[in-house]
């Protein structure tokens, strides 16, 4: 059963509504402070802690909207040993708000394995939705956005980096990555090798005052940034989705016709769809008018 409440548009004052107890997943700007939702802030204001990526940078957030809270870290880095004090705290009835350096919470950072463990302690998650880089790259690059995967940084060495392109080569959805200055050129040389000279866009410093996102194939924006050199910012970058191929009929009857002479229609249409990496059911049907043709 999906239970929901209504909430009023304007914002309230901790002293007017305490929120609940619970872990409140929150959502900060990816660059302009203006992004902030003002559900969020409520939040900010009315929570007993905030656990954050980087003190530092949410101190700022803070400061700016006039919030004045108690900060503790949670990263990578302590959330093993930061874990299980937090735990305890929602556990007593705690208020706490879990907020990355931008954006949303739980992309590519280690809020999930807190909000797992909230779950597995039946502590109350919930979720303040707001900005969010991957979904403003996608917008910005014009490619399409019916269906996308976020895969986030790809590992640092073309090797492992290559390997990890190619479990993705065939992915029919857009595909958004992060990816940091440094390391775009050589990225995007190893995207066009393993993909090919796909559409793509590099979105960098999104919000921000010096926004921008080039467009181009991947061997276009490698060429670019291999003579403009590494780009400064946060880079969030976009890359079009495998085309779907028909798989070519004349050889897939061909090889049907053999495999039909020594077994049957379900196993030859399984074989076939895991060869030519396609459906199984047209195979199969394929395979069966073939079978009754040949009766």
């Amino acid at each position: 059963m999906v239970s929901g409440h209504s909430r009023a548009s304007r914002i309230k004052s901790p002293d007017e509504s305490e929120l609940p107890p619970g872990l409140y997943v929150t959502a900060t700007p990816i660059g302009n402070a203006r992004d902030i939702t003002l559900r969020a802030l409520e939040v900010l204001g009315g929570v007993d802690a905030i656990a954050a990526e980087d003190t530092r940078v949410t101190a700022k957030l803070l400061a700016i909207h006039g919030i004045s809270k108690p900060l503790s870290p949670y990263n990578d880095h302590n959330g093993e040993r930061e874990r299980p004090r937090l735990l305890a705290r929602l556990k007593e009835g705690a208020r706490i708000a879990l907020v990355s350096d931008a954006g949303t919470p739980l992309v590519s950072d280690p809020g999930y394995k807190l909000v797992r463990a909230a779950y597995a302690g039946n502590i109350a998650v919930h979720v303040i939705p707001g900005p969010s880089a991957p979904l403003a790259a996608l917008i910005l690059s014009g490619l399409p956005s019916d269906r996308f995967l976020f895969a986030g940084f790809l590992p640092p060495r073309s090797g492992e980096r290559r390997a990890a392109l190619e479990d993705l080569r065939n992915q029919p959805a857009t595909l958004i990555f992060f990816e940091s200055g440094p390391r775009l050129g050589d990225a995007l040389s190893d995207m066009a090798d393993v993909l090919g000279d796909r559409p793509a866009a590099v979105a960098r410093e999104l919000t921000k005052l010096f926004e921008e996102t080039r467009r181009g194939t991947l061997r276009e924006l490698s060429a670019h940034y291999e003579k403009a050199g590494a780009p400064k910012g946060e880079i969030t970058l976009v890359v079009e989705g495998a085309k779907e191929v028909a798989p070519d009929f004349a050889k897939l009857d061909a090889l049907l016709d053999q495999a039909l002479q020594f077994m049957p229609v379900r196993a030859a249409a399984d074989l076939l769809a895991s060869a030519f990496d396609q459906p199984r059911k047209p195979i199969y049907d394929r395979a069966l008018q073939r079978k009754k043709s040949d009766d």
